[in-house]
């Protein structure tokens, strides 16, 4: 049965820098079940923040698939480029309240530090406490000690953020916004009250909750769902040219995405069609079966 009703906002927001494949559909079908499986409401974030990577074909692309495999949304889409003046004043409110500063440092000044888990150099604090920088990017002041949150699937999760990544930056010296920053705001902006994405933004999550909590922000509920691996054991990503879905194999996809989720489909169910294999999805979905899977 339909769980009770609460009040439920999930999102799936994909960067529009080339079409969902396998590993984007599961994440995406496991944010729309959860929240359909509630009664909840599902919306559409495209992350086109990162504006010289992103390209509006790539997005058209990602509509396209969505609506081939059924995963229809709420509300109308919300496009990152065209929300700079939101991040722009939650970043002047973190400067004016002394949470971020001013940094000038460059890629060659950090290139000899270590790689934090984001795959970013940890940054040692060289423009922390200098009054005389010229910003070429904004950082925020990254608080001493583990951020801890619980997670559906993955339970308690602590990560000392200060010395994995030191003060990360918020806002680029290329001019654009930081996807810390951006999802942080979209996400208070939009009223999201539950992230569904894969575990390869499990350390994302103690970095935007720092923003959260600096900003006076509602924290989420979160739940990260494995990814899914190549045959080399690599996440499938662009980077790693995983194939693009393809509309005329929706059912399929959307029956190989189900049963990775732990929801394997009768194959009765799945010749029935899209729609009632969907439908039969968000009767029977629940995140504890993933629980196995984490």
């Amino acid at each position: 049965m339909v769980a009770e009703h609460r009040l439920y906002v999930g999102r799936f927001a994909p960067s529009p820098t080339g079409p969902l494949h396998k590993g984007s559909l599961v994440a995406a079908l496991a944010s729309w079940l959860d929240a359909r499986a509630v009664g909840g409401r599902w919306l559409l974030r495209i992350e086109d923040v990162d504006e010289p990577r992103c390209s509006p074909e790539a997005a058209d692309t990602v509509l396209r698939q969505l609506d081939a495999l059924g995963l229809h949304w709420d509300g109308e889409v919300v496009w990152q480029s065209r929300r700079t003046a939101l991040y722009r004043a939650a970043l002047e409110r973190l400067v004016a309240q002394g949470d971020a500063y001013g940094c000038a440092c460059t890629r060659r000044d950090l290139e000899s530090q270590p790689l934090a888990s984001d795959g970013a150099r940890r940054y040692p604090g060289t423009c922390r406490d200098r009054a005389d920088v010229l910003p070429r990017a904004w950082r925020l002041r990254v608080p001493v000690g583990e951020v801890a949150f619980d997670d559906a699937l993955c339970g308690r999760v602590a990560i000392d953020v200060a010395a994995d990544s030191g003060d990360f930056v918020l806002w680029r010296a290329d001019g654009y916004c930081a996807y810390q920053l951006a999802v942080v705001v979209d996400d208070a902006d939009q009223g999201v009250t539950d992230i569904v994405r894969g575990a390869d933004l499990l350390t994302s999550t103690p970095r935007q909750i720092l923003v959260q909590r600096a900003l006076g922000l509602t924290q989420p509920r979160y739940a990260h769902v494995p990814v899914v691996l190549d045959a080399q054991g690599e996440k499938l990503s662009k980077q790693t040219r995983a194939p693009a879905l393809e509309p005329a194999d929706a059912l399929t996809d959307l029956a190989e995405a189900l049963a990775f989720l732990r929801h394997p489909p009768p194959t009765d169910v799945v010749a029935s069609g899209r729609e009632d294999l969907l439908a039969w999805a968000v009767q029977r979905w629940t995140l504890v079966a993933l629980s196995r899977a984490t």
